[in-house]
């Protein structure tokens, strides 16, 4: 019989319990997914199935929630409402952040301090984000209305007038995000091999051909990520607007999850609350899958 070495006897008794090892790393982040990710989902979608206010026990009701949503009209003036912002922004965040990658992608003197200048704002939390804008906007004493009148265009009720209100808080989105799309449009132009577009331009391809036929097809999986990340954060939108108008003036910036909060965390209604948050998030499934279907095969894979 074949004695084997004593250091082999000890691998092979270690070796049944060396996959356990990675688990014991990963178990502190388990915990805290399962604790405050999964676990929440699970509750609220359970919660979304009963009739519960900040006082007693949850009661089940079954679908009564989410056929009560078919029949409110809040909940249709909120969906529009959050469709109309994400037609606002969405497009303007995209093209905007991309014209500034192409842009502060050039050698151009004081690059550094113009993207540290454009990203900033992102930097900053959306509380004071909305003071600030709010301040700005102000029918009376904001900025923007100073300026305009010096221009003799009259004062704009931009935050107290319904047609107003939601490009407003729009505008104010864009300045503050749109360099967040910046940087990740700059990280993609930056992966391209510079030998790409000097050959282009050796076979005798104008700036504009370089553009369209090397540059935004090498873009395109950077593209699918801006694109549906500015969706998912347009949608959701809620900070600038509760800050901002809360809702008004009348419903004309009342969003889905604006309405969410006032029906959870306003008037109680928690199972109520809870079932427009997964309709929120099927008509944000919807939406990637419908992104997901009009891009190409090849970005999305």
């Amino acid at each position: 019989m074949k004695i084997l070495p004593a250091s082999v006897h000890r691998q092979h008794s270690r070796g049944g319990s060396a996959w356990v090892t990675p688990y014991f790393f990963l178990l502190p982040y388990l915990l805290v997914f399962v604790l405050f990710r999964f676990g929440p989902v699970v509750g609220g979608f359970a919660t979304s199935f009963t009739s519960w206010s900040i006082v007693g026990a949850p009661r089940f009701v079954g679908l009564a929630n989410y056929q009560a949503l078919v029949r409110d009209p809040l909940f249709y003036v909120s969906v529009r409402n959050t469709f109309y912002f994400l037609v606002l922004t969405a497009p303007t965040l995209i093209v905007l952040g991309f014209v500034l990658a192409l842009l502060l992608n050039r050698p151009l003197a004081g690059r550094g301090v113009a993207r540290v200048l454009v990203f900033a704002p992102y930097a900053m939390m959306s509380a004071v984000v909305g003071i600030l804008w709010n301040w700005i906007l102000d029918s009376n004493f904001g900025l923007l209305n100073y300026y305009l009148g010096m221009l003799h265009l009259g004062p704009v009720p931009w935050l107290s007038s319904e047609a107003a209100a939601m490009p407003a808080i729009a505008m104010t989105t864009v300045w503050w995000t749109v360099g967040y799309n910046m940087v990740i449009f700059l990280a993609g132009l930056q992966d391209i091999p510079p030998q790409l577009e000097e050959s282009a331009r050796i076979d005798g391809a104008g700036p504009w051909q370089v553009l369209w036929q090397v540059t935004v097809p090498l873009l395109r999986p950077t593209t699918f990520v801006v694109v549906m990340l500015t969706i998912i954060n347009t949608f959701q939108v809620f900070d600038q607007v509760y800050v901002m108008t809360g809702g008004g003036p009348g419903t004309a910036t009342l969003t889905l999850v604006q309405y969410l909060f006032f029906q959870a965390f306003q008037t109680f209604k928690l199972g109520y609350g809870s079932a427009i948050a997964y309709v929120t998030f099927a008509l944000l499934l919807a939406l990637s899958w419908l992104q997901r279907l009009l891009l190409p095969s090849e970005v999305s894979s």
